[in-house]
């Protein structure tokens, strides 16, 4: 699916947030790559699954042609320091979910670039009839638990000694859902 481009500012730092496309994939590659790095907020070590160029173009071109994938960037300065994803499937019992995911750069946090991020999604997921938006996020990342919690996200459970991280211990990642339907 497609959104159109968006403008923000926030201190200084002006950004869009816009529709990845088949042009960014090289971009993406390194975005991905140097994020991994950058955080242990997310499942990936540095070069952990990369996905080169020609598989970013396959995601991109994919999502677009999906009724319930859609794909971002967040760029500043001509160049991309964010993208995140919601990755729908075609199964029948489950077309009416899709899953969140985010990166940024992390000398971009703090402008609101993820929260925007998060709202774009948000807005298109309920005028295309999602029903539900899933997301994974470490316990430690205290920020964005509360972030989705703003969004109306609920803790839906608990994947206990999920990841391993650095410092040589076990953390649990917390299920987070938003729901678009109406009992």
């Amino acid at each position: 699916m497609l959104i159109d481009q968006k403008n923000f500012s926030s201190s200084n730092v002006i950004f869009s947030i816009r529709t990845a496309s088949e042009e960014d994939a090289s971009h993406l590659s390194e975005l991905r790559l140097k994020i991994d790095g950058e955080t242990e907020n997310l499942d990936r070590e540095k070069g952990e699954a990369y996905i080169d160029e020609a598989g970013f173009r396959k995601i991109i071109e994919e999502d677009k042609l999906s009724g319930n994938s859609l794909f971002l960037v967040a760029e500043t300065n001509g160049k991309l320091v964010a993208f995140s994803r919601c990755a729908g499937n075609g199964l029948k019992r489950t077309y009416h979910q899709t899953e969140f995911g985010i990166g940024v750069l992390r000398e971009y946090w703090g402008y609101g670039i993820g929260k925007n991020m998060l709202n774009e999604s948000i807005q298109w997921a309920d005028a295309n009839g999602i029903q539900k938006l899933t997301l994974k996020v470490l316990e430690t990342n205290s920020k964005a638990i509360a972030l989705y919690k703003k969004f109306d996200f609920e803790v839906e459970g608990i994947l206990r000694k999920d990841k391993f991280l650095s410092d040589g211990d076990y953390y649990n990642t917390v299920l987070m859902g938003r729901f678009n339907i109406h009992d």
